[in-house]
Formats: C-alpha cells, sequence, structure tokens
C-alpha cells in the first residue's frame, strides 16, 4: 500500500489544485456531460450545481460518475454534503472563491445551490515516455497501481 499512496500523490500533484473538469453523469439510460469548475482538496473533488438541474438529478439518482481532467479520466462516487457556504464547507467556499471568482460570486448563495464531493474510485491516463505510449492506472478502492506499456 506505500507504493500505492505514493503514485497518489504523484496522481494528485499532476491534476492540482482546482481546474475546469468534464464531469459524466447518466441515469434512465441518459449519459450527460458537461465542464465543471472543481477544486480538489485531500484526494477528492469538490463542485457545486444547482439542485433543479439535470446533473444533481443524475448523480442523486446513479452516484457513479467520471470526471475527464487534460489527459485523466477519473470514475469516483459522488454525493451532496451540503450548501457552499455551510459552515463545515468553509475550505471548499474559500478554495472556489479563490480559484473561480466569478462563479462563486454569482452562484455560491443561491439557495438551491449544493456542493457535491466526488471521491475517486479508479483513475488511468494515456503518457509517453521517449515515443513509448503507456498506460498508468490508479485502483483506489484496492489501493494497487500499475503501469503498462501498449
Amino acid at each position: 500500500m506505500e507504493a500505492f499512496e505514493r503514485q497518489k500523490q504523484i496522481f494528485l500533484k499532476r491534476i492540482g489544485s482546482h481546474g475546469v473538469m468534464v464531469l459524466a453523469a447518466c441515469t434512465e439510460n441518459r449519459v450527460t456531460i458537461r465542464p465543471m469548475s472543481v477544486v480538489v482538496q485531500d484526494g477528492k473533488f469538490y463542485c457545486q450545481t444547482d439542485e433543479t438541474f439535470l446533473k444533481y438529478k443524475q448523480v442523486m439518482e446513479n452516484p457513479r460518475v467520471a470526471l475527464c481532467y487534460k489527459n485523466y479520466s477519473i470514475e469516483g462516487m459522488c454525493k451532496c454534503i451540503g450548501k457552499p457556504l455551510d459552515k463545515e464547507n468553509t475550505f471548499f467556499a474559500q478554495a472556489f472563491k479563490k480559484y473561480f471568482y466569478a462563479s462563486y460570486k454569482a452562484y455560491s448563495a443561491i439557495a438551491t445551490e449544493r456542493l457535491l464531493e466526488i471521491t475517486p474510485t479508479f483513475a488511468y491516463v494515456w503518457k509517453y515516455e521517449m515515443a513509448k505510449p503507456y498506460m498508468e492506472y490508479w485502483n483506489f478502492l484496492s489501493g494497487e497501481y500499475r503501469k503498462e506499456y501498449k
């Protein structure tokens, strides 16, 4: 597990503290995607949305989601953890305000706005080493990391 923790930290460093990521959600045989302003903290991914939007309905009915960021695919479990400005979510509000000020100002205080927390379960990325392609895989559930040359 120690090797996985080291590789997990490398993965999180590559992802960084924030970014616009594409969120995929699915219910009732309908898959949808949309860009989201995401904050990363303590190995989890956070974004906000309105509870009246389709994406909120989808993740409440099916918590299995995926994020795409640069060349990384991240699968995970999503749940609502309250409102963006709730006291227990101060960590998010501060980071969101810092990195996405216009969205923070426009949306965070809306009564129907909700904070989503995505816990990664699996991730992978295509990379190249001296023009030779390979993939890296992180299984967050089993604590396994592997690198495969193609």
